[in-house]
Protein backbone atom coordinates (compact mmCIF):
# COMPACT_ATOMS: atom_id res chain seq x y z
CA UNK A 1 0.00 0.00 0.00
CA UNK A 2 2.65 2.16 0.64
CA UNK A 3 4.53 1.62 -2.58
CA UNK A 4 0.82 2.80 -4.14
CA UNK A 5 0.39 5.77 -2.44
CA UNK A 6 3.71 6.64 -3.39
CA UNK A 7 3.23 6.08 -6.99
CA UNK A 8 0.11 8.00 -6.18
CA UNK A 9 2.27 10.87 -5.30
CA UNK A 10 4.68 10.47 -8.07
CA UNK A 11 2.28 10.97 -10.44
CA UNK A 12 0.82 13.72 -8.94
CA UNK A 13 3.62 16.00 -8.79
CA UNK A 14 4.85 14.76 -12.60
CA UNK A 15 1.23 16.15 -13.47
CA UNK A 16 1.10 19.42 -11.91
CA UNK A 17 2.88 21.53 -14.63
CA UNK A 18 0.34 20.43 -17.02
CA UNK A 19 -2.84 21.17 -15.37
CA UNK A 20 -1.45 24.23 -14.27
CA UNK A 21 -1.16 25.53 -18.39
CA UNK A 22 -4.02 27.31 -20.01
CA UNK A 23 -5.88 26.23 -22.34
CA UNK A 24 -7.91 26.91 -25.18
CA UNK A 25 -5.62 30.45 -26.16
CA UNK A 26 -1.77 30.21 -25.11
CA UNK A 27 -1.38 32.99 -22.29
CA UNK A 28 -3.63 34.68 -20.49
CA UNK A 29 -4.71 37.79 -21.68
CA UNK A 30 -3.30 40.56 -20.01
CA UNK A 31 -2.85 44.60 -20.85
CA UNK A 32 -1.87 43.75 -24.47
CA UNK A 33 2.08 43.91 -23.97
CA UNK A 34 2.93 41.00 -24.94
CA UNK A 35 3.16 39.48 -28.93
CA UNK A 36 4.15 36.01 -29.80
CA UNK A 37 5.37 33.24 -27.14
CA UNK A 38 2.61 30.84 -27.73
CA UNK A 39 -0.39 33.57 -27.80
CA UNK A 40 -3.10 31.94 -29.84
CA UNK A 41 -6.23 34.70 -30.35
CA UNK A 42 -9.67 33.56 -29.43
CA UNK A 43 -11.15 35.03 -32.70
CA UNK A 44 -9.97 36.81 -36.09
CA UNK A 45 -10.24 40.26 -36.54
CA UNK A 46 -13.55 41.92 -36.29
CA UNK A 47 -14.79 43.31 -39.68
CA UNK A 48 -13.78 46.56 -40.73
CA UNK A 49 -15.84 49.78 -39.75
CA UNK A 50 -15.39 51.77 -43.04
CA UNK A 51 -17.47 52.02 -45.62
CA UNK A 52 -15.07 53.20 -48.41
CA UNK A 53 -15.86 52.09 -51.89
CA UNK A 54 -12.21 52.32 -52.75
CA UNK A 55 -10.25 52.09 -49.64
CA UNK A 56 -6.97 53.63 -49.23
CA UNK A 57 -3.90 50.95 -49.76
CA UNK A 58 -2.14 50.38 -46.70
CA UNK A 59 1.46 51.80 -46.64
CA UNK A 60 4.14 49.54 -48.16
CA UNK A 61 6.06 47.69 -45.80
CA UNK A 62 8.68 49.63 -44.02
CA UNK A 63 10.01 51.04 -41.15
CA UNK A 64 7.50 51.90 -38.05
CA UNK A 65 4.42 51.02 -39.42
CA UNK A 66 3.30 48.33 -36.62
CA UNK A 67 5.64 48.61 -34.25
CA UNK A 68 2.90 49.93 -31.97
CA UNK A 69 5.24 49.19 -28.64
CA UNK A 70 8.70 48.99 -27.99
CA UNK A 71 9.96 45.75 -29.18
CA UNK A 72 6.84 44.83 -30.46
CA UNK A 73 7.10 43.48 -34.19
CA UNK A 74 6.79 45.88 -37.53
CA UNK A 75 4.52 43.40 -39.32
CA UNK A 76 0.86 42.85 -38.27
CA UNK A 77 0.64 41.25 -35.62
CA UNK A 78 -1.94 40.23 -32.24
CA UNK A 79 -1.66 41.74 -28.98
CA UNK A 80 -2.41 38.99 -26.15
CA UNK A 81 -5.74 40.65 -25.66
CA UNK A 82 -7.03 39.92 -28.86
CA UNK A 83 -6.06 43.05 -30.52
CA UNK A 84 -5.12 42.98 -34.00
CA UNK A 85 -2.47 45.42 -35.14
CA UNK A 86 -2.30 45.89 -39.17
CA UNK A 87 -5.74 44.64 -39.96
CA UNK A 88 -7.61 47.24 -42.15
CA UNK A 89 -9.74 45.17 -44.46
CA UNK A 90 -10.83 46.22 -47.77
CA UNK A 91 -7.26 46.53 -48.87
CA UNK A 92 -7.00 47.57 -52.82
CA UNK A 93 -3.53 45.19 -52.16
CA UNK A 94 -6.03 41.84 -51.51
CA UNK A 95 -8.48 42.54 -53.71
CA UNK A 96 -9.04 39.24 -56.15
CA UNK A 97 -10.71 38.75 -59.33
CA UNK A 98 -11.70 35.45 -58.86
CA UNK A 99 -12.32 35.27 -54.82
CA UNK A 100 -11.37 31.33 -54.30
CA UNK A 101 -10.76 30.83 -57.48
CA UNK A 102 -9.38 27.07 -55.53
CA UNK A 103 -12.21 26.64 -53.47
CA UNK A 104 -12.81 27.18 -50.00
CA UNK A 105 -10.43 25.62 -47.75
CA UNK A 106 -12.64 22.96 -45.84
CA UNK A 107 -10.60 22.27 -42.74
CA UNK A 108 -11.27 24.02 -39.09
CA UNK A 109 -10.82 27.15 -38.73
CA UNK A 110 -9.90 29.24 -34.97
CA UNK A 111 -7.81 28.57 -31.69
CA UNK A 112 -8.72 25.04 -31.25
CA UNK A 113 -7.39 24.01 -34.81
CA UNK A 114 -3.29 24.60 -34.84
CA UNK A 115 -1.68 23.26 -37.40
CA UNK A 116 2.09 22.49 -38.06
CA UNK A 117 3.37 23.52 -41.41
CA UNK A 118 5.41 20.58 -43.53
CA UNK A 119 7.43 22.60 -45.65
CA UNK A 120 7.52 25.10 -48.92
CA UNK A 121 7.74 28.88 -49.10
CA UNK A 122 6.04 32.10 -48.68
CA UNK A 123 4.95 31.33 -52.42
CA UNK A 124 3.56 28.18 -51.80
CA UNK A 125 3.29 26.11 -48.57
CA UNK A 126 1.60 22.85 -47.10
CA UNK A 127 0.12 21.01 -43.95
CA UNK A 128 -2.14 18.03 -43.84
CA UNK A 129 -2.45 17.63 -47.44
CA UNK A 130 -3.37 21.65 -48.32
CA UNK A 131 -1.59 23.85 -49.80
CA UNK A 132 -1.33 27.99 -49.66
CA UNK A 133 0.28 31.06 -50.95
CA UNK A 134 1.25 34.30 -49.16
CA UNK A 135 -0.23 37.26 -50.32
CA UNK A 136 2.49 38.92 -52.28
CA UNK A 137 1.97 42.48 -50.67
CA UNK A 138 2.82 40.44 -47.50
CA UNK A 139 5.65 38.21 -48.25
CA UNK A 140 8.19 40.47 -45.95
CA UNK A 141 5.61 39.88 -43.47
CA UNK A 142 7.30 36.38 -43.06
CA UNK A 143 10.63 37.00 -42.32
CA UNK A 144 11.35 34.74 -39.93
CA UNK A 145 8.70 32.03 -40.31
CA UNK A 146 9.60 28.46 -40.30
CA UNK A 147 8.09 26.81 -42.71
CA UNK A 148 8.75 23.25 -41.93
CA UNK A 149 8.38 23.95 -38.25
CA UNK A 150 6.21 26.16 -36.90
CA UNK A 151 2.41 26.17 -36.08
CA UNK A 152 -0.19 28.83 -37.65
CA UNK A 153 -3.97 28.88 -37.00
CA UNK A 154 -6.70 30.22 -39.83
CA UNK A 155 -9.31 32.58 -39.16
CA UNK A 156 -11.35 34.11 -42.11
CA UNK A 157 -10.65 37.31 -43.27
CA UNK A 158 -14.00 39.33 -42.98
CA UNK A 159 -12.99 42.10 -44.74
CA UNK A 160 -11.12 40.38 -47.81
CA UNK A 161 -12.82 37.95 -50.27
CA UNK A 162 -10.82 35.14 -51.09
CA UNK A 163 -8.21 35.62 -48.30
CA UNK A 164 -7.72 33.87 -44.95
CA UNK A 165 -5.17 35.25 -42.22
CA UNK A 166 -2.64 32.69 -41.09
CA UNK A 167 -1.09 33.43 -37.95
CA UNK A 168 1.99 32.62 -35.88
CA UNK A 169 1.75 32.03 -32.62
CA UNK A 170 5.49 31.72 -32.02
CA UNK A 171 5.98 35.19 -33.53
CA UNK A 172 2.50 36.63 -32.90
CA UNK A 173 2.11 37.87 -36.13
CA UNK A 174 -0.31 37.28 -39.23
CA UNK A 175 -0.49 37.11 -42.79
CA UNK A 176 -3.14 36.81 -45.59
CA UNK A 177 -2.96 33.68 -47.98
CA UNK A 178 -5.31 31.85 -50.44
CA UNK A 179 -5.99 28.57 -50.53
CA UNK A 180 -4.63 26.71 -53.56
CA UNK A 181 -6.21 23.34 -53.12
CA UNK A 182 -5.41 19.78 -51.72
CA UNK A 183 -4.00 16.74 -52.35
Amino acid sequence: MKKLSSLFFAVLLISLPTLAQQHGGGRPSGGGGHVGGGYIPQHGPAPALHASPVPAPRPAPGPAHFNDSPGHPDTPHVHDNGQWVGHVGGDAHYRLDQPWSHGHFPGQFGPSYVYRLGGGNRNRFFFNGFYFGVAPYDYDYTDGWLWDTDDIVLYDDPDDPGWYLAYNPRLGTYVHVEYYGGE
